[in-house]
């Protein structure tokens, strides 16, 4: 007669093979082909699946899918967080959220860059594109992930003010520069926009979408674009060369 101990083993060896069998079944039906990723400004989905697709597991969906929801997932500069989502067993969808910045300053060699409250909140050699270098913003000293230590306080809600409208008219714009004044000035390549200082700065910035593509430097010449007296209808903008 089979003893007790004996019907154990049986159920033990049988739970292995089934979860052999389950096992082998996962690995072979469920080959990660497809691989989409959205939500990214700073980098091309060809960037992220390079950083993203780092296990020797990764070519599995579903331990793909169990690796980005509850395992360690990479760190990359300017993510803040990826969700992911399984359509079917070949195809896995990624949102990307990522980290706010609106400007940027030069630091011993690095770009510091900084959120709405002037907290940093990354540092890279990489000058991204999109986000503006920002000059003339006094600072004593800042740690990376706490506020900048500045007396500026003031020109935080400006840059994201700034930052916004460029975005928003899709502006080439560089630098944002302010002077000893809190006036603003705009780098767009050669060319430089003389904003001056205002509550708002919609009408200059409506303006600015028309007119930049129109005034490349000449001759090898750099124009000084005047609009710090810009009001909404004026048909004459003052632009001159840079010595």
């Amino acid at each position: 007669m089979k003893t007790q101990q004996d019907k154990y083993r049986k159920i033990i060896m049988l739970f292995v093979l089934f979860v052999l069998l389950a096992g082998f079944l996962l690995y072979t039906t469920c080959s990660l082909k497809t691989v989409s990723i959205t939500g990214s400004s700073h980098y091309s989905e060809k960037e992220l699946k390079q950083e993203i697709l780092s296990s020797k597991t990764d070519g599995n969906t579903i331990l793909f899918y169990l690796r980005m929801k509850y395992g360690r997932k990479t760190s990359i500069p300017f993510v803040e967080d990826i969700t992911v989502n399984l359509v079917d067993r070949h195809s896995i969808k990624l949102h990307v959220y990522e980290k706010p910045v609106i400007g940027c300053i030069q630091y011993m060699g690095s770009y510091m860059y900084f959120d709405k409250d002037g907290i940093m909140v990354e540092s890279s050699e990489k000058k991204l594109k999109g986000v503006p270098f920002v000059s003339g913003l006094d600072f004593n000293s800042f740690v990376l992930h706490s506020k900048m230590d500045t007396s500026q306080n003031e020109l935080f809600p400006v840059i994201l003010d700034l930052t916004r409208l460029i975005q928003k008219f899709s502006l080439k714009v560089d630098t944002i520069r302010f002077g000893s004044d809190s006036e603003v000035l705009l780098k767009s390549g050669e060319n430089e926009v003389l904003l001056g200082k205002r509550d708002t700065y919609d009408e200059q910035m409506a303006e600015l979408k028309n007119l930049l593509p129109s005034s490349p430097a000449t001759d090898g010449k750099k124009l000084l674009i005047n609009m710090k007296d810009f009001v909404e209808g004026q048909e004459k903008i003052v632009a001159r060369p840079i010595e």
